[in-house]
């Protein structure tokens, strides 16, 4: 089968995915193109017109298999490229834009979300990563649609809502994972991209707590960082310099590294669809803490959940830093691996029998 992966956007995550997909159905012949994550608005737009420029030879091919993005504008492509369309065609929803949290000053565009939904409409078969970005983009396209001055309601919706698929980005396989240190001194690891809707401000505001308070801990700050973080990192670094043993984006190696000395990995994210970075580290050792909102309580038990408040978060931290013995062990990832969905990543890139 020769097959065309397609990303419009593509950021860490998307590109683990999609060399995970190349790497682990080897038996599919892929062409995979790509275009770098920046000019956001720009980029989830233009899409078409940058592949147009860059990679028209290979769009002129046939393929069997095309497999794109969310912020792919596939229904735009094929239009400009009306072969592609006997394709059998799906699209993967890393995030869906109904649901994604604005930031200050901001407001909600309609591009993105019009790029989303026609390239659902465009797809043979839809998949998401976790239930929560799946029931949020068809209850986003829902309300949306409503507000549209003519009545309208594609029947096509219904039958990709009804035949859709929840199919987590598989983790890469692990040569091997050290056992992570419980006792003292704790670490406590960041590992999320430099964004507002990540919430960082919560996170850095319980670690001060935590600090003024006279506990110790290490506190390893990692993740994707951007031209324009947000200003509380850095005062963050300042304040709470004597517990930092590892600060900014790392190279994968070191990275790594870092998950596998263990720890507690957080997160007081207002926006997230499957919390790869999260599974990364639980996949090394680490013990999750993360909030009762958005996918979590999807993959992860009570146990490791919190209300989402600044004072939960606070509260367990210093439960588990003053009585180590009280944290659950890191949960079980096997169910969340390539080895496990491998099949069934084969069977959904392929028309229903």
């Amino acid at each position: 089968m020769k097959a065309l992966l397609l990303s419009a956007y593509a950021a860490d995550s998307h590109r683990y995915w999609a060399r995970g997909l190349m790497a682990h159905l080897e038996a599919i012949d892929w062409t995979l193109i790509e275009l770098a994550p920046r000019h956001f608005q720009w980029r989830v737009r233009g899409n078409p017109l940058s592949f147009m420029s860059e990679h028209d030879a290979t769009l002129s091919q046939s393929f069997d298999l095309i497999v794109a993005t969310s912020l792919v504008d596939l229904a735009t492509l094929v239009g400009l490229y009306p072969h592609l369309g006997r394709a059998f065609r799906v699209v993967y929803f890393h995030e869906n834009q109904f649901a994604y949290p604005l930031g200050e000053q901001q407001a909600r565009r309609l591009e993105p979300l019009m790029v989303n939904l026609y390239s659902a409409l465009a797809a043979d078969r839809v998949l998401f990563n976790s239930q929560w970005n799946r029931d949020s983009f068809f209850d986003g396209v829902a309300a949306f649609l409503k507000k549209m001055p003519e009545r309208v309601a594609p029947a096509r919706l219904e039958a990709l809502q009804r035949d859709s698929e929840i199919l987590p980005v598989p983790l890469w396989p692990l040569d091997q994972v050290s056992p992570c240190e419980q006792g003292a001194p704790s670490r406590i690891l960041w590992n999320h991209r430099w964004e507002y809707d990540k919430n960082p401000e919560d996170f850095f505001a319980a670690l001060e707590a935590l600090s003024d308070s006279g506990l110790e801990f290490e506190l390893v700050v990692m993740g994707q960082v951007f031209r324009n973080a947000p200003e509380v990192f850095e005062a963050a670094r300042s304040r709470l310099a004597r517990h930092v043993t590892c600060w900014g984006h790392q190279t994968r190696e070191r990275y790594l590294e870092e998950l596998g000395k263990g720890g507690i990995v957080v997160s007081t994210a207002w926006h997230e669809f499957q919390g790869l970075a999260v599974m990364e580290a639980v996949q090394h050792g680490c013990v999750p803490l993360v909030p009762e909102r958005l996918c979590f309580p999807e993959y992860y038990a009570d146990d490791y959940r919190y209300d989402g408040s600044r004072q939960a978060l606070t509260t367990r931290l210093e439960q588990w830093l003053l009585s180590p013995g009280s944290r659950p062990p890191s949960p079980e990832i096997n169910a969340w691996t390539w080895r496990q969905m491998r099949m069934r990543y084969q069977t959904r890139l392929q028309p229903a029998k």
